[in-house]
């Protein structure tokens, strides 16, 4: 027999003796009326009472920790003695349970944890995660995942930070993939509990520790998460949170990026278990959340180039402009995708191949208006308008001389109305950024002279700065492949502004946008500083 049900061994046991209560026992509790007093009557009653609260001190957790190693032995004794009689072993199975439950009462004292760890109990619950009775693992993780409760660990309690270092330095990770969920069946309602349990005790320890990432992808878990999330199967709360790890550790660690690919094409999986979204949206809020997560999880991916190649190989292009064009929950999220896939010199070839696939019959519509709330769902129309922005940009720099021309003819057409949009943006966001920097320039002196230069840029290209940068880029492109283009961009910037003058409202973004580039964009600077040059001599020529 590989497991017993504890929950019916204790069925058969007789419940203790009650304590015979003392005459200052709370009132509330002794008046109670079970039989007709609500949920909250009782909870209120139960939280007044404190005649039951035993205090822990060191004392208590050497012995509440020592009662456990005892029980475990006997348990791993009786269960080699009477191997073929699980009768025999099955008291000292409820006795450990029990005293698994009794070391609950230390996560009320996070102090307290150095002594756990001292005494050698992260050790012995580690081996009790190997258990043969999936109800012991099942206590030991609800048992650790409350002993790292996130908010108990954000209070920066040293003895709390090491208790999750132990956990760490005992492979927790290891532990649970090859023992705990070999041995949990997610189709029985505990079972599939005590998986979330750890996948929970995953994400607390994730949280004060990012660099445990890159032990979850060297232990085996990062594997198991990928497959969990891509399943093919009934969606459900563990699925939801294996995506949500899996985003987060492909976003924390390199190595996560790298091994993605490594042993079986992961991009390919996370594209696979994303197709179903292209023509239907998720059913619930959560499944909604599993889908941004599987999102999530293929941009971070895409910062690793050789990720990209398999995206390509995977018809991810092809994928994401479907996406973009069935109008559907995961439009933005393509979006997104697409940005981080175009972006930067690796991005060159999906550039090219966005273009092929007739791409741009597809993009321009969301440049030329930002879809209504109710269509973006949880996307601001700022992110909307900066990766749409941003994917333009990207085609500009790097397609050939050919898919370059196909771009220009787009704001050729239809009157030139993609110039004014890219018009009405730029306007739009030299707006958002006055406002800032006037707002900024109110505050106080003292914390502008502190703030870092670089710092004080960052939040300028969060203010607009950014995408500003990106519609000037593009207008500029435009502009100096276009004299058609070049004229309608005159006329509208004097009509909005009274200046007409393109290069007194462009050059001094893109000559700022040159100046903050690294060392090592050398081809981007000439690139940009050679179409100034240009868009100088076009503005200039009606003059001489």
């Amino acid at each position: 027999m590989s497991s017993i049900d504890v929950s019916e061994i204790f069925d058969g046991i007789q419940p203790a003796a009650k304590r015979r209560r003392d005459d200052n026992y709370g009132q509330s509790v002794a008046n109670l009326n079970t039989g007709n007093a609500d949920t909250a009557e009782i909870l209120a009653a139960l939280e007044e009472d404190d005649s039951q609260e035993e205090s822990v001190d060191e004392t208590a957790v050497k012995r509440i920790v020592l009662q456990l190693e005892k029980r475990t032995l006997r348990n791993r004794e009786m269960r080699i003695k009477h191997a073929d009689d699980p009768q025999k072993f099955m008291e000292s199975e409820v006795e450990l349970n029990t005293a698994i439950q009794e070391m609950h009462c230390i996560a009320t004292q996070p102090d307290l944890y150095g002594i756990v760890v001292e005494t050698g109990a992260i050790s012995t619950l580690m081996q009790l995660l190997a258990h043969e009775n999936t109800d012991i693992i099942g206590a030991v993780l609800s048992l650790l995942q409350e002993l790292t409760d996130v908010e108990t660990i954000s209070e920066g309690v040293e003895s709390a930070l090491e208790l999750i270092g132990a956990l760490v330095e005992e492979r927790l990770a290891e532990t649970i993939v090859q023992q705990s969920f070999e041995r949990l069946n997610e189709a029985v309602k505990d079972e599939a509990d005590a998986v979330n349990n750890a996948l929970i005790i995953i994400d607390n320890i994730l949280d004060p520790m990012p660099q445990f990432a890159a032990k979850c992808v060297e232990q085996g878990l990062f594997k198991w998460l990928l497959n969990r999330a891509c399943k093919k199967s009934n969606f459900d709360a563990n699925k939801m949170y294996a995506s949500e790890l899996l985003a987060l550790i492909l976003q924390l660690a390199d190595v996560a990026r790298e091994q993605l690919c490594a042993d079986v094409n992961g991009v390919d999986m996370i594209l696979t278990a994303l197709a179903s979204y292209k023509r239907r949206d998720p059913g619930s809020p959560d499944e909604n959340e599993h889908m941004e997560n599987l999102f999530g999880a293929l941009c971070a991916s895409l910062l690793y180039a050789p990720n990209r190649l398999k995206f390509l190989e995977g018809e991810g292009i092809q994928l994401m402009n479907l996406m973009l064009r069935e109008k559907k929950q995961s439009r933005q999220s393509a979006l997104k995708v697409l940005n981080h896939a175009t972006t930067g010199p690796e991005g060159r070839e999906l550039c090219s191949k966005f273009v092929e696939i007739f791409g741009l019959r597809t993009l321009f519509p969301l440049f030329m208006k930002t879809p209504t709330k109710a269509k973006r769902k949880d996307t601001s129309p700022n992110e909307h308008e900066e990766n749409v922005c941003s994917i333009i940009a990207s085609l500009f720099r790097f397609v050939d001389l050919d898919s370059r021309q196909r771009l220009i003819l787009k704001f050729v057409e239809h009157e030139q109305e993609k110039v004014d949009r890219a018009i009405e943006l730029i306007l739009k966001y030299q707006h958002r950024l006055r406002s800032f920097e006037k707002r900024n320039a109110q505050g106080p002196s003292t914390s502008q002279e502190d703030e870092d230069e670089d710092e004080k840029y960052i939040q300028r290209l969060d203010a607009g700065l950014y995408t500003l940068q990106l519609v000037s880029l593009i207008l500029t492109d435009v502009c100096v492949g276009s004299h058609v283009c070049l004229s309608r961009a005159e006329k509208v910037f004097r009509m909005k502004t009274k200046n007409g003058n393109v290069l007194a409202h462009l050059g001094p973004v893109l000559e700022d946008y040159i100046e903050h580039l690294g060392e090592e964009a050398v081809e981007e600077k000439k690139r940009v500083g050679d179409m100034l040059l240009a868009l100088e001599g076009m503005v200039d020529a009606p003059a001489q």
